[in-house]
């Protein structure tokens, strides 16, 4: 999937720079969101609102830990299969990732690009709204996300570690972890979810049938493969696929990000307490809500 030398190189630095920083000392705020230091830089953020968007950027949009890798990797194929040209990644995919300068650089890459993002819908660059740029949104179940959130933050060698899983869930319920909330992400990106150029897609269902899930992103970025096409794609893109290309794809990082994938793994960490906790503010946030229905909450997050 990735440019080996730009991309895993990044990835190096980034962890490097994680062995010095404590977690008391991992976010900064911008417009009232915590980032993380490690990967993120304020004269970046400021850089990005002259980002020029094309038509034919295809943007994918999640709360972190729901499957963005996932979906970059299966995109990639996609292009590839209906170009011919293996897609390569010369920066970092992550819009708001790296050195304010990139988005100078960006300007001489081929089209399509890829151009993934942990932001909420009106922090994104006009020019990506300006230009009609389509757009996949994924979300993950919440319970899923913070357990793998979690496992992320305190697997990782180098990546500054949560004390328990009890630490964790209260930062992340306050918001208080790289990207912000979870619920402030889903409530932003609730408002938009109609939108002509948007596109939902669910993690749940991906797991539960991958090929149409395929089928149904390459209809919306208007690419006509073959079924025998979508089924060796689908059949190169499972979960287990993509742990066993993972340190190839990744580097050192890969094994952590593609760790068990699984539907309801919450399970094995959601005390009584923490379960009751996260279905109130469920209710709070997206009960009713359009997001809400699609989330399936009920089928993936009661016991």
């Amino acid at each position: 999937m990735a440019h080996k030398s730009k991309f895993i190189d990044y990835i190096d630095k980034a962890l490097e720079k994680s062995k010095e920083t404590a977690l008391s000392r991992l976010f900064f705020t911008h417009e009232g969101v915590p980032y993380p230091v490690t990967m993120c830089t304020s004269e970046t953020f400021h850089a990005l609102g002259s980002f020029e968007a094309r038509s034919d950027d295809i943007v994918l949009a999640s709360y972190p830990k729901c499957g963005s890798n996932w979906i970059l990797h299966i995109i990639s194929e996609l292009i590839f299969a209906d170009s011919k040209k293996k897609y390569e990644y010369p920066e970092f995919p992550i819009l708001e990732c790296g050195d304010p300068e990139k988005y100078q650089r960006m300007k001489q890459f081929p089209s399509p690009r890829i151009l993934a993002t942990h932001l909420h819908y009106d922090k994104l660059p006009g020019s990506i709204f300006k230009n009609k740029a389509k757009i996949l949104v994924i979300f993950r179940n919440p319970k899923d996300t913070a357990v793998s959130f979690f496992h992320f933050h305190n697997d990782v060698p180098d990546i500054p570690s949560y004390g328990s899983w009890d630490e964790f869930f209260r930062q992340f319920m306050r918001g208080q972890v790289s990207w912000g909330s979870y619920f402030d992400f889903a409530i932003n990106w609730n408002k938009h979810l109609d939108n002509e150029n948007v596109k939902f897609i669910l993690y749940e269902d991906l797991k539960e049938n991958l090929a149409a899930g395929i089928k149904q992103m390459a209809e919306f970025l208007g690419l006509s493969l073959t079924q025998e096409r979508i089924q060796t794609i689908s059949a190169q893109s499972t979960f287990p696929a993509m742990r066993a290309k993972a340190p190839h794809t990744h580097g050192a990082l890969g094994p952590f990000l593609f760790r068990k994938g699984e539907v309801g793994d919450w399970k094995n960490l959601f005390n009584a307490t923490q379960n009751q906790e996260m279905d109130e503010k469920f209710q709070e946030c997206l009960a009713g809500t359009v997001l809400g229905a699609k989330l399936k909450y009920e089928s993936y997050c009661q016991v």
